[in-house]
C-alpha cells in the first residue's frame, strides 16, 4: 500500500491522530531523505501499519481483512502462481460455492496488478485490503509446507545408523522417503527461485545447497546413511548408471510443479567423501522473458533493440559462467520471433525450449560440433542463427561469414568483459576489418544480487564510498554527480527498482540501500 502524502495528512489529520503542526517535522524529514511521508510516519510510530491500512480502507471504500494464513486450503492459495502473488502482494484466501474468488492485497488501488491477476484467475473475484505485514504471512505458506515436510522425512531417515548403507530396490521406489526427499528438494528450491542444486557429501552429513542470486546458500544437512540412496534415486530419474560411481556422469530430467515443467540438468563427480551431484533447472516454460525484466534499461537497453534490429551483422554476449548470457539470448529470440523469420539454433545443451524455433544440441560423440552445425545450418535458408557459444577459429570465422552473406548471428564468448571481446577475435584470426564490418554490439553482463524490498535498509555512504563509486563511472570531476543523478531520474522514469525515491542530486550521493543482516521472514 502506497499512500499519497496528500492523502496521508487528509487521513491523519480527519482522524485526530495527527495535526498539519505535528506533521511539519516528519514532511521535513521525508523530504530531506527523500522517502515517502507514510514511511516515516509508520517508522515514528505515529500509527501501526494496521490501523493506517484500516484508516485507508475506510478513506478509499475498499473492505478491509486480516487473513489466518493457517486457514487457507492449499489449493485455494495456489489458483495464483507463487510468482505472481510475491509479485503483487497478492493472495486468493477464500473460493465461495459459486466460484467467487476473494482476493486479498496490499494495494487494491494498483490497477495494472488487480488487471494483470484477474486475467489470471478471473474476474468473478472481489478484492480487499490487507496489511503488508499481513500478506507476507500468507505467502509464507507457498513455501513453509515443503520445509516441513522435508524435515519429517528427513527425520525418519535420521532414526536409522549413520554409516553409509548398501541401496535396495525398496530404497529407491517411487513412494519410498529418499524419493519423497528428491522431490521435495527440487520443489523448495524451485520455488526458492534457485538456479542450482548442490548435494554435496561430508565427513559426518550430507549438505544441501542452492545457488540463489549466484550465491550458494546451504538450506538443510541430511543424515550421512542416506548419500547412496539419494544420488541412485536421482541417477535413475536422469538414466544414469547407479553401479558407476567412479567417473563423472552427466544426465538430464523433467519435473512438473506447480503447473510449470522445468527439465533438470544432472553432473555427478566422484569426490573424496562420496559422490557430489549438482542440478542445474532450467525453466521450460513458455514465458519469455524481458530484456527490462532482466534488467536492461536506457541507453544499454536502446543499444540492443537498434542492434537486433539490423537484418544481418553478429550480436555477442560476453560474461562469467552463469551470468545469464543464455538467458539474454533466449529473451532476445523471443522477441524476433515471427512467422516471417527462419531461426535456427546449435546449442550446447537445449537450454530453453521456443516455440517455432528450430534448435538442435551438439553431439561430440556423432561429429556434431558448433562448426559442423553451423555449416548445416547455413544450407537451411536460415534468416537468425544462434551459436551457443563460439570457442575455436573455425566456429568463430563461419559465424562471421553468415553475418557477411546477409544472416543476423547471435552467440556468446567465453570472455570476461565486453572490452576483451575484440581482442579474442583477432586471436582467433579473425581480420579486423570483418569484425568491423559484422560485429554490431558486444554486451557484457553480470548477475547482480537483489535487494529484498521488504526489508532493505537505507543509509548515508561514507565519503570512501562515494569516491568508489564515482570511480567505478570514470567520469570527470565536472560531471560526477550530475551525470549519476541523471542516470538515476532515467531509472526511476522507467521504474527501475520499484517505487525506490531519489537518492542523488547535481552535488552529491546522499542516501544508498543494503540489506537487513540476516534478512526478514519474506527473504530468509
Amino acid at each position: 500500500m502506497r499512500i499519497l502524502n496528500n492523502t496521508l495528512v487528509k487521513i491523519l489529520t480527519r482522524n485526530n491522530i495527527a495535526t498539519e503542526e505535528t506533521l511539519k517535522p516528519l514532511m521535513e524529514e521525508a523530504e530531506r531523505s527523500s522517502r515517502p511521508l507514510q514511511d516515516i510516519v509508520l517508522d515514528s510510530k505515529l500509527v501501526s501499519e494496521t490501523d493506517l491500512t484500516k484508516l485507508f480502507a475506510q478513506y478509499a471504500d475498499i473492505p478491509y481483512i486480516e487473513v489466518d494464513p493457517r486457514n487457507i486450503p492449499s489449493e485455494v492459495l495456489n489458483r495464483i502462481p507463487e510468482r505472481i502473488a510475491r509479485q503483487y502482494n497478492a493472495v486468493v484466501f477464500q473460493i465461495d460455492e459459486d466460484g467467487t474468488m476473494h482476493l486479498a492485497m496490499d494495494d487494491p488501488d494498483d490497477v495494472l496488478a488487480t488487471n494483470f491477476i484477474e486475467k489470471e484467475i478471473g474476474s468473478n473475484t472481489k478484492i480487499y485490503i490487507a496489511p503488508h505485514s499481513n500478506i507476507l504471512q500468507c505467502l509464507e505458506n507457498y513455501r513453509g509446507d515443503v520445509n516441513q515436510e522435508l524435515n519429517e522425512v528427513i527425520d525418519v531417515q535420521r532414526e536409522d545408523d549413520g554409516s553409509d548403507q548398501k541401496v535396495s530396490e525398496a530404497d529407491v521406489a517411487e513412494d519410498s522417503p529418499i524419493a519423497q526427499t528428491v522431490n521435495l528438494l527440487l520443489e523448495y528450491a524451485i520455488r526458492s527461485q534457485a538456479s542450482d542444486i548442490h548435494i554435496e557429501p561430508r565427513e559426518n552429513f550430507v549438505q544441501v545447497r542452492y545457488r540463489i542470486d549466484g550465491v550458494l546458500k546451504e538450506v538443510n544437512q541430511l543424515p550421512r546413511n542416506v548419500l547412496n540412496a539419494l544420488v541412485s534415486r536421482i541417477k535413475i530419474l536422469s538414466n544414469l548408471k547407479i553401479d558407476e560411481r567412479r567417473v563423472p556422469q552427466d544426465g538430464r530430467f523433467k519435473i512438473k510443479v506447480a503447473g510449470k515443467q522445468y527439465a533438470l540438468r544432472v553432473s555427478t563427480l566422484p569426490i573424496t567423501d562420496g559422490e557430489k551431484v549438482v542440478m542445474r533447472i532450467l525453466d521450460e516454460s513458455n514465458q519469455a522473458i524481458t530484456l527490462q525484466q532482466l534488467g536492461y534499461w536506457g541507453r544499454s537497453l536502446a543499444i540492443i533493440n537498434n542492434a537486433i534490429a539490423e537484418p544481418n551483422g553478429m550480436i555477442l554476449v560476453t560474461g562469467p559462467t552463469g551470468s545469464g548470457k543464455s538467458t539474454s539470448l533466449f529473451s532476445v529470440l523471443s522477441m524476433l520471433n515471427t512467422p516471417e523469420v527462419n531461426i535456427s539454433t546449435i546449442e550446447d545443451p537445449v537450454e530453453y525450449k521456443i516455440p517455432g524455433v528450430n534448435q538442435t544440441q551438439t553431439n561430440a560423440k556423432a561429429g556434431m560440433t558448433f562448426a559442423s552445425g553451423l555449416r548445416a545450418l547455413l544450407r537451411q535458408d536460415p534468416n537468425i542463427i544462434m551459436v551457443g557459444e563460439i570457442r575455436d577459429g573455425e566456429t568463430a570465422n563461419l559465424g562471421v561469414q553468415a553475418a557477411l552473406t546477409g544472416h543476423l548471428v547471435f552467440s556468446t564468448l567465453p570472455t570476461n568483459n565486453a572490452a576483451t571481446c575484440l581482442p579474442r577475435l583477432l586471436d582467433m584470426g579473425i581480420e579486423p576489418f570483418l569484425i568491423a564490418s559484422t560485429v554490431k554490439a558486444v554486451v557484457g553482463q553480470r548477475l547482480v544480487r537483489r535487494l529484498c524490498m521488504n526489508c532493505r535498509e537505507q543509509y548515508v555512504p561514507t565519503p570512501d564510498e562515494i569516491n568508489e563509486i564515482v570511480s567505478l563511472f570514470n567520469l570527470r570531476p565536472d560531471q560526477t554527480f550530475a551525470h549519476i543523478h541523471d542516470l538515476e531520474l532515467q531509472a526511476i522514469e522507467q521504474k527501475v527498482g520499484g517505487d525506490t525515491p531519489a537518492g542523488t542530486d547535481e552535488t552529491t550521493i546522499r542516501t544508498l540501500w543494503r540489506a537487513h543482516p540476516g534478512g526478514c521472514d519474506e527473504c530468509g
